[in-house]
């Protein structure tokens, strides 16, 4: 998808595809800059050695729900990875590293990682605990999945709009918190960053969920009134 100066490949974070298509397009398209889905914390982690400890202390900064769920979604990612042969996030790492190697410059367009953590801790409701451990409970004993496609690969826009339209129903607060929000600040950042270099072609890497959204915020066009007194 391209608008403007802009370039968007949707990604899966965990997909073999994903990370061919990264160099795919870095070498098709040339781009001056590359915008990340990621924020400065969760690129420290993502290109840190070092093994990742578990800090108890960042609970009073993102609230003990928000921590929680940061554990989880961590576990569950490497589970999913292990499965493909892919660890999280291998495509954003390929993506710095050929940035690197041929001169690109690297923008970060999300969110603060603690503020949306923060921000799940305030919002989840009871009820999205209990249909989580429900759901959990589901996924253990019955086989056959609500929503099927290939961990491998990254899914198509109807299988995403089924998914989000799934995580909107049980999770509506979740929703809000992990993809509408984060799609409001990531449109807003990639219009500063296509404002101040309109010149430079921007390869934007971003999860497959959120492209379409962030594409019509970036579209938006801001109406402006004038009026004049006789």
């Amino acid at each position: 998808m391209k608008y403007k100066n802009l370039v968007f490949l949707g990604t899966s974070h965990i997909a073999r595809q994903s990370l061919r298509e990264v160099w795919e397009y870095i070498q098709k398209e040339k781009p001056d800059m590359l915008a990340l889905e990621l924020d400065k914390k969760r690129l420290d982690a993502l290109t840190s050695k070092s093994e990742r400890k578990i800090d108890f202390r960042s609970i009073g900064k993102v609230g003990l729900k928000g921590f929680l769920f940061s554990l989880f979604g961590a576990w569950a990612e490497r589970k999913l990875g292990k499965l493909v042969g892919v660890a999280p996030g291998s495509e954003m790492n390929k993506a710095i590293k050929l940035a690197k190697k041929k001169g690109i410059k690297i923008a970060l367009i999300d969110q603060d990682i603690e503020t949306t953590l923060r921000r799940l801790s305030e919002e989840i409701t009871w009820k999205e605990k209990m249909n989580f451990l429900a759901d959990v409970a589901k996924a253990f004993f019955i086989r056959k999945k609500e929503i099927e496609f290939d961990l491998e690969t990254v899914p198509s826009k109807e299988i995403i709009k089924k998914l989000v339209e799934k995580l909107k129903e049980r999770y509506p607060n979740l929703y809000k918190v992990l993809i509408e929000e984060r799609n409001k600040v990531i449109a807003d950042n990639i219009k500063r960053l296509m404002n101040s270099v309109p010149d430079k072609k921007i390869l934007i890497i971003l999860g497959a969920g959120h492209v379409d959204e962030v594409v019509e915020r970036i579209k938006e066009q801001k109406i402006s009134y004038s009026f004049s007194l006789s």
